[in-house]
């Protein structure tokens, strides 16, 4: 049975919807977000700034002076990742990183290609591009095979010249949040939640990390123990995370098996809130 005929798993057009982040230098942070990744500003207030592209929300910005620096005991945030239409586009964001910031690293997944940074407060960032679907290895069961190879930057510059997308100041229409990438306290729970509870389904359980999606796509959601966090996620950094699911009646499914599971719900504009076991706030919408 395929994840789009399981009722137990997520629709295939599932997405990522928006990331919102508590941040301490709103002014700095919007900045970068502007400048360096490439965001248009949707709306801007003294205490919030929402990014996006065109009129397309994708990012908030909460400004918290009080919320204390994230402790690296904690759970939370490994990187917010932004995905682009093109292997132009990502030329593009390669220029703007070189020429305004820090380059942290570049790989090629196998099935995207991608670059690393880090935003003035820490948060990771990741700036990538999708190779065709057809193109993605796969195992027998039909899950995706993701490697790590190092990146030909030169190739992906040359992308967005012979484009005539160098010098651009903001991401094309059609930039997405692609997945976001989260640490964990323990794989375990975090499985039970995001796949038994939830519905995503497992595409890479390997080396104490999962990378799990809605239908076939490599990764909405991915899961690492990497740097062995042990607390819950708190201070600044990652305030919520929003999935958009396609209609209501899922909604209320995604309700009654949070409540089955023990798990609170609220709530919240045009859709509900709730925790991951390790305190990082999600939200479900209905498009």
């Amino acid at each position: 049975m395929t994840d789009e005929q399981d009722p137990t798993r997520l629709p295939p057009d599932t997405s990522l919807n928006r990331i919102a982040l508590r941040v301490q230098d709103l002014d700095e942070m919007t900045r970068f977000y502007r400048q360096v990744v490439g965001l248009d500003v949707v709306a801007r207030g003294d205490s919030q700034t929402v990014l996006g592209v065109g009129d397309e929300p994708l990012l908030v910005l909460l400004r918290d002076g009080d919320a204390p620096p994230r402790q690296r005991t904690q759970a939370g945030l490994f990187h917010t990742a932004f995905r682009v239409p093109s292997r132009a586009a990502l030329g593009s964001a390669l220029s703007r990183v070189r020429d305004q910031w820090r380059l942290e690293g570049a790989s090629d997944h196998d099935v995207s290609e991608a670059l690393y940074l880090s935003d003035p407060e820490d948060n990771g960032v990741e700036l990538y591009c999708d190779r065709p679907r057809e193109a993605w290895p796969r195992s027998a069961d039909g899950t995706v095979e993701m490697g790590t190879r190092p990146l030909d930057l030169d190739a992906v510059a040359a992308a967005a010249a012979e484009a005539e997308m160098v010098p651009a100041r903001a991401v094309p229409a059609g930039t997405a949040i692609g997945h976001v990438h989260l640490e964990t306290t323990s794989l375990p729970a975090a499985r039970s939640f995001y796949v038994d509870t939830l519905g995503f389904g497992v595409q890479v359980d390997d080396r104490g990390a999962l990378f799990l999606a809605a239908g076939d796509y490599h990764h909405h959601v991915g899961l690492n123990t990497w740097n062995r966090r042990s607390e819950p996620a708190g201070g600044r950094g990652l305030a919520w995370v929003e999935i958009a699911v396609p209609d209501g009646d899922l909604l209320t499914t995604i309700r009654s098996r949070l409540t089955e599971a023990g798990v609170g719900c609220r709530d919240v504009e045009d859709g509900l809130a709730f925790e991951d076991p390790d305190g990082v706030d999600i939200r479900v919408r209905a498009e």
